[in-house]
């Protein structure tokens, strides 16, 4: 190590270690082998510090300077699957200059370390998170291709799989020998007494595959598996899976991996009586993790997978959820997390053809701590899971309700005016409301207008998903793409005709990329084509958002109020202002009277006012159109 690294990481410790020791401290205070476990801790994090190589220090050293980095408006995330994409690391390498062209600064590559044979719940049941999946190339890809993207200046994000192992990782394969260490880095019962008392007040993730939330396996006894039988729950009050999963972060971040999504955050810690979720020690855990990163790797990106609704996600920023002044601890936790309500309200206000309810979600949506950041998106590998906007639901602020139920069966395509072709996830029965599947371009209407030749409805079903990636861009957050939108690729309905993905209904938007189709509408080659406009739109967006200092991540955000509620205004930063039309008709827009001093110019078309006016503040809004305006 050289005398300038070493001193910056001591540094480091002297800032973040007495946190990190008081955390672990109180979490595991009267563990047997505490001690222990933090002596190999720190051991395992000077060696890591040791051998962090040079240009990821140089990283380190750049974002401690620019600490909101990933917040800037050129930062644009895309979310794809290694063997869905590029068929192996090396092919996503190769396809390194696309994501380029496309304006990508952020890459979440889904899991791609070693999973287990068989089911794999799409490769989050991890069997050695130290090697990548055969499948998917070797060790030595990774390497490259994280060179390759660091000096694309992409960032690679990857799935840390917190909650569970798979049941072939070694850990459980010593546990199932009888290993009594081992044994005790699960949650394993000898009989159904405490399992069953536990049932009393959990949830069910998969309620229709996976049903219950214990497996009995043989010679070991009842284990917890919150999601799989074959994904086993790790017990985080061992402070020796602390130290197991926290250094083989540290390892993973010296390949290269700039962040980290840390899956299943709100089940880490287990309490009988609760439904074990977002309990307060979970929160300790992320808060240890987030010290270990600020100690080793600073350049590195937490970012937190807890799917609920935005008003109980603070805490993941360090933040107290009843917003008590807690100064110490904000933005000591994690630095994005998912804006899952904000995702789901795309849809219903896209059903129900209201702008009103996205605007209420941004009124309601909390306010974060400096540097950290939203991770907004329309869609991702999992389904839309629709409780997260129970509360919206019921309507507030004289906003009416809606209801949930009638929204998953239109985008499951189960109502007679849906246009969507979508599936339900998980749901029993059609008044039950869970999750829905579907490509953002089958859910909004691209596939059945194509399927039916309907040229008028497939304009109308494109508007549709132009406007909803409009809003994104425009919000707050770093925005993400999901594989193929911007091809307006469709569902994958051959899944259900492959035997290892027939079990799985997520596999419906999981489709293998069209690379005809994408570098056609990358060269421009077919721009009178659904894909061509799409495409065309998409990236016309991303580019004036990267020029626009207004739509930083970080940049201020309020919506607009306007009496028809079809229409939604987002007001952000340096005078910027984006106008949209949630429904099929045209809609009036007046000037906010806050804003009727000013002339406005068009972002998106690079054109004066054609009407002879002095501003280009729109009259009105045809269906599904969307401005984004900035003061003159």
């Amino acid at each position: 190590m050289s005398t300038t690294h070493g001193a910056r990481t001591l540094a480091r410790w002297d800032a973040h270690g007495p946190r990190l020791i008081e955390t672990l401290s109180a979490l595991y205070d009267g563990s047997r082998g505490f001690d222990a476990a933090l002596a190999r801790l720190i051991d395992g994090m000077a060696a890591c510090a040791e051998v962090r190589p040079a240009p990821l220090r140089a990283l380190d050293a750049a974002r401690k300077d620019d600490p909101a980095w990933f917040l800037g408006q050129d930062m644009i995330g895309y979310t794809t699957y290694v063997d869905r994409f590029g068929g192996t690391l090396p092919g996503v390498a190769a396809r390194v200059p696309y994501l380029q062209a496309l304006g990508v600064r952020y890459l979440h590559l889904l899991p791609f370390l070693h999973a287990r044979d068989g089911d794999n719940d799409g490769g989050f049941a991890v069997r050695d998170y130290d090697a990548v999946d055969p499948a998917l190339g070797s060790d030595e890809d990774l390497d490259a291709l994280t060179a390759r993207l660091r000096d694309a200046g992409i960032s690679l994000c990857a799935d840390l799989v917190l909650n569970h192992t798979a049941d072939d990782h070694r850990w459980a394969q010593a546990a199932r020998r009888g290993d009594p260490r081992y044994r005790a880095f699960y949650h394993v019962f000898p009989d159904r007494d405490l399992p069953d008392a536990y049932e009393r007040t959990l949830g069910q993730v998969f309620p229709q595959t996976a049903p219950g939330n214990f497996t009995r396996v043989d010679g070991l006894g009842w284990v917890w598996t919150t999601f799989y039988g074959y994904q086993w729950d790790l017990d985080w009050s061992n402070p020796e899976v602390f130290v197991e999963m926290a250094l083989t972060m540290l390892r993973l971040a010296n390949r290269g991996i700039e962040a980290f999504r840390l899956d299943s955050t709100a089940y880490l810690w287990k309490r009988l009586g609760t439904d074990c979720m977002n309990q307060p020690e979970a929160h300790a855990i992320l808060q240890a993790l987030r010290a270990v990163s600020d100690i080793v790797a600073p350049g590195v990106l937490l970012k937190a997978e807890a799917i609920v609704p935005a008003r109980e996600l603070p805490p993941y920023f360090g933040l107290r959820a009843d917003g008590a002044n807690n100064a110490d601890s904000a933005g000591r936790e994690c630095h994005l997390a998912y804006h899952s309500t904000l995702m789901a309200a795309l849809w219903v206000a896209l059903a129900e053809q209201r702008g009103d309810l996205l605007a209420g979600v941004i009124a309601q949506t909390p306010a974060l701590p400096a540097a950290s950041g939203w991770l907004t998106y329309l869609r991702c590998h999992d389904d839309i899971g629709w409780n997260v906007l129970r509360e919206e639901a019921a309507g507030s602020d004289g906003r009416a309700p809606f209801d949930l139920a009638r929204i998953a069966r239109f985008f499951a395509g189960d109502t007679d005016e849906a246009y969507a072709r979508g599936r339900s996830f998980q749901s029993a029965g059609s008044e039950h409301v869970h999750g829905t599947n579907g490509m953002a371009a089958a859910l909004a209407g691209i596939d059945d207008a194509i399927a039916r030749g309907d040229a008028d409805a497939l304009r109308a079903a494109e508007r549709r998903l132009i406007l909803l990636y409009g809003i994104v861009l425009a919000c707050a957050g770093l925005p993400a793409l999901y594989m193929g939108d911007e091809i307006a690729l469709g569902n994958d309905e051959a899944y259900a005709h492959d035997p290892a993905r027939a079990g799985e209904g997520r596999w419906l938007h999981r489709p293998a990329m069209d690379w005809t189709l994408a570098d056609a509408v990358a060269s421009r080659q077919n721009a009178d084509t659904t894909a061509g406009r799409v495409g065309a739109a998409l990236r016309r967006m991303i580019a004036v958002r990267r020029l626009t200092r207004g739509l930083r991540g970080d940049a201020p955000m309020r919506a607009l109020r306007f009496d028809d509620p079809a229409l939604l205004g987002i007001e952000r930063g340096d005078g910027m202002v984006a106008l949209f039309n949630l429904a099929g008709r045209e809609v009036a827009v007046p000037m906010p009277p806050s804003l009727a001093d000013a002339c406005w110019r068009d972002m998106l078309d690079d054109g004066r006012p054609d009407d002879g006016s002095d501003t280009a503040w729109p009259t009105t809004l045809a269906p599904h159109a969307l401005r984004w305006l900035q003061r003159a």
